[in-house]
């Protein structure tokens, strides 16, 4: 049906970036939401930051400044642009995708999630 896949993750230190990318494969009609979402060891699921299909963000209070959403539509994908990382930063970061996929006018809405990419920070 639908496949999201992230990649970017990976170690950094304190202060350091890393640009997080995910993209929706599929028979997909169009694309609304899609969002960032993380979960550290012991710790339920948080949202990042999340963006609207015509551009509008939310962050979280802790990627308020510090993390950037973007996305683009023609490709299906979705970015997350992170500096200064912090090592309370570090989880696995998942994104998600809400769309419709399908040939119009038979058309069937997803809400699917990639498989996460781990993110560390080390003091």
């Amino acid at each position: 049906q639908v496949q999201v896949v992230e990649s970017g993750g990976g170690s950094v230190q304190t202060g350091g970036s890393l640009r997080l990318s995910c993209a929706a494969s599929g028979r997909i009609f169009s694309t609304n939401a899609m969002g960032w979402y993380r979960q550290a060891p012991g710790k339920q699921r948080e949202l990042v930051a999340d963006i609207s299909r015509k551009g509008r963000t939310n962050y979280a209070d802790f990627a308020q400044g510090r993390f950037s959403i973007s996305r683009d539509n023609a490709k299906n994908a979705v970015y997350l642009q992170m500096n200064s990382l912090k090592p309370e930063d570090t989880a696995v970061y998942y994104c998600n995708i809400a769309g419709n996929y399908g040939d119009s006018p038979w058309l069937t809405e997803f809400d699917s999630w990639g498989q996460g990419t781990q993110v560390t920070v080390s003091s």
